[in-house]
């Protein structure tokens, strides 16, 4: 008889053991110290977050370069933005750049992805980290808390972080409900095609950090399957070991419908569907439809006897090559320090 009791794998058990932190054990002040010659820069995406991108920037600012010389170039990538995005942070102190501006001999992408890629491009640091744009009462640890295994620790590549992700409605608080893709969908397929990736808390978390030379190697998927395909291709590229993941506390953000996890459900599938061809484990030859349909209720185009209008999303994803295979065709813009 098969004993169903199942336990987590050594390996697993062994990194998380080994390679997770806390934020709460890098200071800015010991970071400095331990830095060097090494310069950081800190990326954020941004599309139409001027309500919160101004507070991030100048607490960066205010906190990593000006009272601490942690941070050497604070960048914010404007993604097509129609709001005062790119006003906001330059007023609060950070260098904007277009997305568009970093990659306009390349054929054009949209998505999270893309600004990334151009972020780095952009950036000049030995180390990366780049922070979500949306996210409410920031605080300095969730920037050293990524940078401190990179700048103490020269067998680390690359940090994630990990938090709680309070889900909060009218009616009541779910500290971790906000999760909700990862559990549904990138922790399953992780853990069954990369089981060695299964002990990251978040594998979707929109905070991380790398070496310059090593993100400078990988693809980036243009949608919402970035995040997937990095940790995936960073496993093959440098190893388990030489990546790392810190606790950051507690993540406050706005939360997206149901209808659009959906459709980042979606890009993550297909995302892990190309690396599942990468290594011969899906037909190389198949390709998967790349239209999601879904359904609303109400509407002008409401069908007969359904009550709902049918809603057809193109949730295809692209891949930006890696930065150093295309160096020679981004433009060699001079980004100013902070």
């Amino acid at each position: 008889m098969r004993d169903t009791q199942a336990t987590v794998s050594p390996l697993v058990e062994a990194w998380a053991t080994y390679r997770t932190t806390s934020a709460q054990e890098w200071t800015a002040q010991r970071l400095v110290r331990a830095k060097g010659d090494c310069r950081v820069s800190v990326v954020l995406p941004a599309r139409n977050e001027e309500a919160t991108v101004g507070a991030i920037v100048s607490t960066i600012r205010e906190h990593l370069v000006d009272r601490v010389p942690l941070v050497d170039e604070l960048i914010v990538v404007d993604s097509r933005s129609t709001d005062r995005t790119a006003q906001v942070a330059r007023a609060a102190g950070a260098e904007v750049v277009g997305q568009d501006e970093m990659t306009r001999s390349l054929p054009r992408l949209t998505g999270k992805g893309d600004a990334l890629w151009a972020g780095l491009a952009a950036a000049r640091g030995d180390v990366v980290a780049f922070v979500d744009a949306d996210l409410r009462e920031f605080r300095p640890h969730f920037v050293t808390g990524l940078l401190g295994p990179l700048l103490t620790d020269p067998g680390v590549d690359f940090v994630k972080g990990f938090y709680h992700r309070p889900l909060v409605s009218r009616a009541s608080v779910e500290p971790d409900g906000g999760g909700r893709v990862t559990e549904l969908m990138a922790r399953p397929l992780l853990n069954l095609f990369w089981p060695e990736l299964a002990g990251f808390v978040q594998p979707l978390a929109g905070e991380y950090a790398g070496r310059r030379e090593v993100l400078s190697r990988v693809p980036f998927v243009s949608g919402y399957g970035v995040e997937t395909a990095m940790l995936i291709d960073l496993l093959e590229l440098v190893g388990l070991d030489a990546l790392a993941q810190v606790d950051l506390g507690e993540r406050k953000h706005r939360h997206q419908d149901t209808a659009a996890l959906g459709r980042m459900s979606a890009q993550i599938m297909l995302t892990v569907w190309s690396r599942l061809q990468r290594r011969g484990w899906a037909n190389p030859d198949a390709r998967p439809a790349e239209v999601l349909t879904q359904f609303r209720r109400g509407g002008s185009d409401t069908l007969p006897n359904l009550d709902r209008e049918i809603v057809v999303n193109d949730v295809s994803v692209e891949e930006r090559p890696p930065l150093a295979e295309l160096r020679h065709l981004v433009p060699r813009r001079r980004v100013a320090a902070v």
